[in-house]
């Protein structure tokens, strides 16, 4: 897995590649968790376009950084052109509550 995040303003921007599993997914959650707690963070960006597979540790670990930036105020949104990881993020209910764009632009 490739995993860097980089920031544009408020939003926090992270992008995943290749696998995320149980194996990666709780270093994943910590590493984002001290990002949004540094300020002006309020919103969150996934870039998903690398992204090979995901499992429910995956979801999960999406939905508790979505939570904790509603809690915050922010908005959260997905790029994700990858169909099985696209597949994936429609059938669990992840795009009902985080939007998808195709680009950074489409969110910042």
């Amino acid at each position: 897995m490739n995993f860097s995040m980089a920031r544009s303003g408020r939003t926090l921007i992270v992008y995943i590649a290749g696998e995320l599993d149980n194996h990666v997914a709780d270093e994943v959650r910590v590493r984002i968790d001290a990002e949004i707690m540094k300020p002006p963070t309020r919103d969150i960006l996934f870039d998903f376009d690398g992204l090979t597979f995901m499992d429910s540790s995956g979801i999960g670990m999406i939905m508790g950084r979505y939570k904790k930036i509603k809690a915050l105020g922010g908005k959260a949104w997905i790029i994700c052109d990858n169909p099985n990881a696209s597949k994936i993020l429609e059938m669990s209910g992840v795009f009902r509550l985080i939007h998808r764009c195709s680009d950074i632009h489409d969110a910042v």
